[in-house]
């Protein structure tokens, strides 16, 4: 049997394996969390204190039960609900160590199945048990730069609504209605929690820990003050807009002249191991002094160490904050 069947089998054994533990372990707990929510918000409109009070315990329970061991020990040192509300991805956390788990445990045996030194096993077992934590990261980081990008047109939509005499939580409504996600979806998650009684600073409190954004703060500590102290909100709003906007707009100038630098970064970082890759082709027993040899094991690692800090260098350089 060729050693691509038996990968594939156990790839496919691993994924059905996760796929029954995650249907298993679901149950019906949306439906469960669907209909107390509808008897929640049919209740009549007298009963705004009532409402408060089942909604926070509804969440409180749905955060007990559901928080085991293994999550409260990975929150120490990450927070995975925050990271799944950032991304807006839709997994428990126990599924999701165990994908990574799964992943992990293919990856230690990969390398003696497929034929290669046993030793690879706890690289590939991280490099794969890491690989869910790095899509996520890279589902929250582009979310965010979306989210960012809409912000100054859901700013001056809410501050034409207030010019309009409609109130603050109907600019909040028209910003869900009218714009698409992921602002659309923050925005009338805020609207919805507001209206099931909860405050409205609490609300934005929880806008902006689920999105780490400086302007969304800025937003947000406005509407608080402006609240306190009273004010133009709407001339307020247009001017965090416009600072928004000419920050783009200087962000934009300066990608147009580090782009010099970042190709170069590219180029430099991607040459040795295309050359690694071509010589090898060429002749391999050439490069396999780097693997057999003890002097050729330190100048590999100190090649792969020295390309490690040269990239965090270039990095620093080009990365530019505005």
């Amino acid at each position: 049997m060729t050693p691509i069947i038996v990968c594939s089998a156990v790839f496919l054994g691993v994924a059905a394996l996760v796929g029954a533990l995650a249907f298993i372990s679901s149950g019906d707990r949306e439906a469960e969390v669907e209909q107390r929510l509808n008897a929640l918000t049919s209740n009549s409109k007298g009963k705004g204190k009532a409402e408060a009070a089942q909604y926070k315990e509804l969440l409180s329970s749905m955060r007990d039960d559901s928080a085991g061991t293994a999550e409260r020990f990975v929150s120490r040192y990450l927070n995975l609900r925050l990271l799944f509300d950032q991304a807006n991805v839709a997994l428990a956390v126990p599924h999701f160590l165990v994908i990574c788990a799964s992943l992990a445990a293919v990856g230690m045996v990969l390398p003696s199945i497929a034929g290669f030194s046993v030793a690879l096993g706890p690289v590939m077992a991280a490099a794969l048990g890491l690989l869910p934590i790095v899509w996520l990261l890279f589902k929250r980081k582009r979310r965010l730069k979306a989210f960012a990008a809409q912000l100054p047109e859901a700013l001056e939509l809410i501050a034409r609504a207030l010019r309009a005499g409609h109130s603050l939580a109907a600019g909040f409504n028209l910003v869900a209605q009218e714009m698409s996600d992921p602002i659309g979806g923050e925005f009338s998650r805020t609207f919805e929690e507001q209206n099931l009684g909860k405050p409205l600073d609490e609300a934005l409190n929880g806008l902006t820990k689920r999105i780490p954004n400086l302007d969304l703060k800025f937003f947000a500590t406005a509407i608080i003050l402006q609240r306190q102290t009273g004010g133009d909100l709407a001339e307020i709003l247009d001017k965090i807009g416009h600072l928004v906007r000419e920050r783009f707009k200087i962000w934009g100038q300066v990608q147009a002249l580090t782009g010099e630098g970042r190709l170069s970064g590219v180029v430099l970082l991607a040459l040795p191991p295309a050359l690694f890759a071509v010589v090898y082709r060429m002749n391999p027993d050439y490069l396999m002094l780097l693997f057999t040899d003890p002097l050729g094991k330190k100048m590999l690692v100190a090649g792969i160490v020295t390309q490690l800090f040269g990239a965090l260098m270039i990095r620093k350089i080009v990365n530019i904050r505005v």
